[in-house]
């Protein structure tokens, strides 16, 4: 759950969960309407957001909103002037603070505004429900809202941000090939939850399959591998062979800046383990026995990764990835 000011973000095409307006950041305990528009009690008028992390991340939920504000207003927004409409969000875990900052960060640097990105990032505080007819206004008011917000100047403005670009529709965290360009490893307690017990004993404690019992190894299909945990890309089933140990194999990865080779003594003996760079899960280890060209065998658990078929890449978020496959 997390707070932000703006347009309600299931509206602006996006969040597969719900939404509530309220108020919250200030000083004055249950505050009215007329007292928070008034800008007195130093709250700001909010859309509290619940939603499933398994369905839709807070990654992507950050992506849609900044299409529905201008960031750079330190005074309000568009025609409603005052602290109580200022841009903010309220986080409420350590893991969403850095993913909010980064993101924030990643907007100043991608040059789509001139101004500098002064949207708060704030903890969480306590929250007071709006009156029930601010709920849903835009439901139960369409034509009135539809006035308000064409004389707002808001899609004007976002128009000439954006220009035609369309907000896509909120994706599947474990199948956005967007997530993990700015993914921050959750806790280890978050983990447990996302990920199955085989799961997280491989990526976050080292640990190793059996062979022969496990997801890929025999697996045939075309498409490509990515981390389990954070979805980066890895390995595809271009490179991929069956090296008769049972794990899948592959000659070499599919993208080179998603790996890290680090030495592992965990035996009494020298190996090279590969993790994943974004999500640091440990995936497997290399060894000098493959075939040509690299000679390589990338020998990796199932149970770090997560196959998308080819047919499935353009709508999972890693279209770029298709042209591998055109013959």
């Amino acid at each position: 759950m997390f707070l932000v000011y703006g347009t309600t973000l299931r509206e602006a095409r996006g969040c597969n969960g719900s939404d509530f307006w309220l108020y919250t950041g200030g000083h004055k305990e249950s505050p009215t309407y007329e007292e928070v528009s008034a800008g007195k009690t130093g709250h700001v008028e909010a859309i509290e957001v619940s939603f499933d992390p398994s369905k839709v991340s807070f990654g992507n939920l950050l992506d849609v909103l900044w299409r529905q504000i201008d960031p750079t207003d330190p005074g309000g927004q568009l025609v409603d002037r005052g602290s109580q409409y200022r841009s903010a969000i309220f986080y409420h875990t350590p893991e969403q603070k850095a993913l909010a900052e980064k993101s924030k960060e990643e907007l100043q640097k991608s040059g789509s505004f001139i101004k500098p990105i002064v949207t708060e990032i704030l903890p969480a505080a306590k929250f007071y429900p709006a009156e029930e007819y601010h709920q849903d206004y835009y439901k139960k008011n369409p034509i009135r809202y539809k006035f308000y917000r064409f004389n707002s100047g808001r899609d004007q403005f976002l128009k000439k941000v954006w220009g035609e670009e369309k907000v896509s529709q909120v994706k599947d965290p474990q199948s956005s090939g967007e997530k993990w360009r700015t993914f921050v490893k959750p806790t280890k307690e978050e983990l447990k939850k996302r990920l199955t017990p085989t799961q997280y004993k491989v990526t976050q404690q080292n640990g190793t399959e059996p062979s022969f019992q496990n997801e890929y190894f025999n697996n045939k299909k075309e498409g490509i591998y990515v981390d389990i945990v954070s979805g980066e890309a890895l390995f595809t089933s271009l490179d991929k062979y069956d090296s008769g140990t049972g794990w899948p194999s592959f000659t070499k990865p599919l993208d080179p800046g998603n790996i890290v080779e680090k030495d592992d003594w965990s035996f009494f003996t020298r190996r090279t383990e590969v993790r994943s760079r974004h999500g640091d899960s440990h995936l497997g280890h290399v060894f000098n026995d493959g075939p040509k060209p690299t000679g390589l065998r990338y020998c990796m658990n199932s149970a770090a990764l997560r196959f998308i078929p080819k047919d499935d890449l353009e709508k999972e978020g890693y279209g770029e990835y298709l042209k591998l496959f055109r013959k």
